[in-house]
């Protein structure tokens, strides 16, 4: 058991942790807890005529054991406790602080025992239920929650739902928490705590929207707090609203207190940033996620990777190339899409050149879909098809067929598949179309016949098929 989670998270239980008190038991309890306080050991005989007066108060006997139960005096906070529930067994803070007393040993089952008594001789004080709850939030959620359902019963009037969603939250239940905390209509009556895990959630699930309402409903109260800023920036990063993105950006690194920035903090600055053109402070966001990660090589890699992607955005190619080449020999497990690209951005260098700088960069393209196709037999027809546009780019007037086996590999593959989706439709329509115009320079009308028929068995209407086999 872990002592102080259940003490701490029981505390924030706010104002259904105990019933209104008299006036006058509420003054002897203060009084006599400042004595306990002050020194344990020495307050037996102040604490003996306080007992002389309440000997049937189990109020005033509980609280002294709770005093001495907060002076760490496990053996006289037990002594009360027993003392208020044979003053009163329907007073149900003398079983709870039996079952806080049994939390300090470890002793779950017992402490559940003792909540439980609480629940029956009590049932309408809150605290036995949610102590129980929280015994069984690690163990079984769903008792918990149950237990929190008959709470509901006898207190309609207690957020109930909130604590629900706490308690599933912090048992990583996020789908069922986020249930239970849009089950609470009346958001006033959530905790901070409730909505940063509610607003957490659904930004981890993937309900921006709903998590960008809480975030903003919790800046409300407390324009300052740094998670409800972290996360309506993160969300509207996400959804690409980007000047209202910087917006709490600025809030988060600049107007939020008790903030420790993280790695991702940057990551997200970053990402905002470039997608404001702002590249140069864009770079120095990532740089200092890269910084912030150090020792977690996962994150480094994806940072790296976002770098590239910065520089390629800014059409520094070089640059771009270097990180992306360095994101790839640190990835635990290359993929075919990981492999394009690298093969993507030589491509839009070539587009950005012309002469022999062109080609160079083509052929390092064409390169990376060489060894894409051997590495992974399954994405050979994209490798082919790829290669086969890269190839028509370096034979713009296909005098060469650089273009053509791989456009002849894409028939063989494709031709006689029976189950062709609009892809490999697509790729062979212009694989015919390329074999039917290259076969037509080569003044092979047979040939060049043959293919745009094969365009027009894929594709009737096209027009450029027609107007090759002289079709009105």
């Amino acid at each position: 058991m872990k002592t102080v989670k259940y003490l701490l998270l029981g505390a924030l239980v706010v104002g259904i942790s105990a019933p209104l008190m008299a006036q006058d038991n509420k003054s002897t309890i203060d009084a006599i807890s400042k004595v306990i306080k002050a020194n344990p050991a020495g307050a037996k005989d102040q604490v003996k005529e306080v007992f002389k007066k309440n000997k049937k108060n189990a109020e005033v006997l509980a609280g002294i054991g709770r005093a001495y139960f907060e002076a760490k005096d496990t053996a006289n906070a037990k002594h009360y406790a027993n003392l208020a529930i044979k003053a009163d067994k329907n007073y149900g803070q003398g079983y709870i602080l039996l079952g806080d007393i049994e939390v300090l040993n470890d002793d779950g089952g017992a402490a559940a025992g003792w909540y439980q008594q609480a629940i029956y001789f009590d049932p309408k004080n809150p605290e036995g239920y949610f102590k129980y709850a929280n015994i069984y939030r690690g163990r079984s959620p769903e008792e918990a929650v149950a237990k929190l359902n008959d709470l509901r019963a006898q207190r309609p009037d207690v957020a109930v739902d909130a604590l629900a969603g706490r308690i599933l939250y912090a048992s990583n239940r996020m789908e069922q928490s986020l249930q239970y905390y849009d089950k609470v209509t009346d958001k006033s009556k959530l905790e901070d705590v409730d909505i940063t895990n509610y607003a957490t959630e659904a930004w981890m699930l993937q309900k921006r929207d709903k998590s960008l309402e809480m975030a903003l409903y919790g800046l409300s109260r407390n324009p300052r707090k740094a998670a409800w800023n972290r996360l309506a920036f993160y969300n509207l990063t996400d959804m690409e609203r980007t000047a209202e993105a910087l917006k709490y950006a600025d809030a988060l690194f600049n107007a939020s207190d008790s903030s420790k920035f993280t790695g991702f903090d940057y990551t997200y600055y970053g990402t905002a940033l470039k997608n404001d053109k702002q590249y140069e402070k864009a770079i120095e966001m990532f740089n200092k996620a890269m910084e912030e990660n150090k020792g977690n090589d996962e994150l480094v890699n994806s940072n790296r990777k976002a770098l590239s992607d910065l520089y390629l955005a800014k059409e520094d190619f070089d640059k771009a190339t270097a990180y992306y080449e360095e994101y790839l020999n640190h990835a635990p497990k290359t993929t075919a899409s990981d492999m394009a690209g690298l093969a993507t951005i030589y491509m839009n260098l070539a587009a950005k050149q012309t002469g022999e700088q062109q080609k160079s960069s083509f052929k390092k393209a064409d390169d990376v879909y060489a060894r894409l196709g051997e590495k992974f037999p399954a994405n050979l027809d994209f490798a082919n098809f790829m290669r086969a546009r890269i190839n028509s780019n370096l034979d713009p007037e296909t005098k060469e067929g650089l273009a053509k086996p791989f456009y002849e590999a894409i028939v063989n593959s494709l031709a006689n598949k029976t189950d062709r989706d609009k892809a490999d439709n697509a790729r062979l329509t212009e694989a015919y179309r390329y074999l039917g115009y290259y076969y037509l320079v080569k003044n092979d009308k047979a040939m060049a016949d043959g293919y745009w028929k094969k365009v027009l068995e894929i594709d009737p209407e096209n027009e450029t098929a027609k107007q090759a086999l002289g079709i009105k």
